[in-house]
């Protein structure tokens, strides 16, 4: 009896410390918060208000809610809006924006749309290689080894870069709207994702075992095309099937057919569409991430989308540098892939973003002073969204005040599918910017050009583009 007393009481004193543990809520702490916040009669409309309506509209700030000035002193020429639709694809989009307009410019304004479904079959059946291989390469280190988690967490995601879009783009080449046009699983990726993951995971753990058994590398490769060839079987039910050859005449910026309908393979159009050229090579990626050093070039490791492809590599600029090649580019009359934090003080409804469009220190009685960089380490900002960099309007001094983006949310939203930015918002929200060879200062390719230091796809800032 006394010793089953003994062991009731031990029992009692620790669940009693399990539920005080040191930095716990006390008793006394709720009283003071409480206190602190007694509801007086005067806050009782404030209150219902909150509760009552969006946050955004209560915190909007009148004072900077004035007609919007569209005049832009230096703007690439306008083209059609596109919309991805319920898709994480903004980083393919905005690619293929740019693709599109230079291809209107070298050849002197013929049109052309290119098929974001034939691309993102490949990108979905190149990043489930990567999972099953990285499955293979990191069989030996066990379950909860973050290397492994990073596979198996996120098998197959449809965000990415624009290093994506020229790794596929090269590799599998292009073809029209026309010949491979949008799926509604394309266009709602979510569930189609959803399974093909859980097969993943599935066919992960398979390797996995097969490869700590010591299976043959011979075996173990057949058994992962056995099962991208489900995956591929998955993706044609889903997005469609890629062509191998289609006829295609090129239109004006009309819709009329300039000549004979051509043969085409997606490899031979994607040449004639780029001039001949390939997509790597012909660009760096430039960062402003102000916790790390300037002037220095990072390569985040397995951040890339397909396995014999390349690493995302980028320079980390200050923005001034940034800015100033952005200009440059868009003189010569080239549109930019950029990438930002969109949701950071974005008035959606008039499809204008600026750090003054929302007082909500004043809302809820205290303020938001962290920094850009102090947002990235706390995970409280990072790249979102990708959109093309259009346009800029410059001061009398050649500075930068405002800025416009073709977005990719459909030709109804914001300014006509656009989004003005001011300068300030820009520099704070802004991550990456690829900007072609020439355009390119030599002190930045120097920099570009030399060894990179790895980083890991963890960090906080190397969120994909959706």
């Amino acid at each position: 009896m006394r010793r089953k007393l003994l062991l009731a009481g031990l029992f009692v004193a620790v669940a009693a410390m399990a539920q005080n543990r040191e930095g716990g809520i006390s008793a006394k702490m709720l009283s003071e918060m409480k206190k602190e916040n007694k509801v007086e009669a005067s806050d009782r409309a404030l209150i219902n208000a909150i509760a009552a309506n969006a946050i955004d509209d209560l915190a909007k700030d009148h004072r900077n809610a004035g007609a919007l000035d569209t005049h832009f002193s230096i703007e690439t020429p306008k083209q059609s809006i596109t919309n991805q639709k319920s898709s994480g694809r903004c980083w393919m989009f905005s690619g293929m924006n740019v693709l599109r307009a230079d291809f209107a410019k070298r050849t002197d304004s013929l049109q052309v749309s290119f098929s974001q479904a034939y691309l993102f079959f490949y990108d979905q059946l190149e990043k489930a290689n990567l999972m099953l291989q990285g499955c293979i390469d990191n069989a030996s280190k066990p379950m909860d080894d973050p290397r492994v988690q990073f596979f198996f967490r996120s098998p197959i995601g449809d965000g990415g870069t624009f290093c994506g879009v020229a790794d596929l783009a090269d590799k599998y080449g292009l073809v029209p709207m026309e010949v491979m046009p949008e799926s509604y699983s394309s266009d709602n990726t979510s569930k189609a994702r959803q399974l093909i993951s859980s097969k993943l995971r599935e066919y992960g753990l398979q390797l996995r075992e097969m490869a700590q058994k010591g299976k043959k590398t011979a075996s173990i490769e057949k058994a992962k095309q056995r099962m991208l060839t489900q995956i591929y079987h998955m993706l044609q039910y889903t997005i469609g099937n890629p062509p191998e050859k289609f006829t295609y005449a090129f239109k004006n910026s009309k819709g009329d057919a300039t000549g004979l309908a051509k043969e085409y393979t997606p490899m031979s159009f994607y040449n004639e569409v780029m001039g001949g050229k390939k997509l790597n090579g012909s660009f760096i990626m430039v960062m402003n991430d102000p916790r790390r050093d300037y002037y220095k070039t990072y390569e985040v490791e397995l951040d890339r989308h397909t396995q014999d492809g390349h690493n995302w590599k980028y320079v980390n600029l200050p923005m001034d540098d940034i800015e100033q090649m952005a200009i440059a580019t868009m003189k010569a009359g080239h549109k930019l892939y950029s990438s930002y934090d969109v949701g950071k003080m974005l008035d959606r409804k008039r499809g204008f973003a600026d750090t003054e469009n929302f007082d909500y220190g004043a809302l809820f009685s205290t303020n938001f002073p962290m920094d850009k960089a102090q947002r990235i380490a706390t995970f409280d900002s990072g790249s979102t969204h990708a959109m093309t960099l259009t346009a800029v309007d410059l001061d009398n001094k050649g500075k930068a005040t405002k800025w416009k983006v073709e977005n990719s949310w459909g030709a109804d939203w914001g300014q006509k599918g656009c989004l003005i930015m001011t300068d300030r918002w820009l520099r704070e929200y802004i991550f990456r910017l690829v900007v072609p060879n020439e355009y390119v200062p030599e002190k930045v390719m120097k920099a570009y050009q030399t060894e990179p230091i790895m980083v890991m796809p963890e960090d906080p800032l190397f969120l994909p583009d959706e």
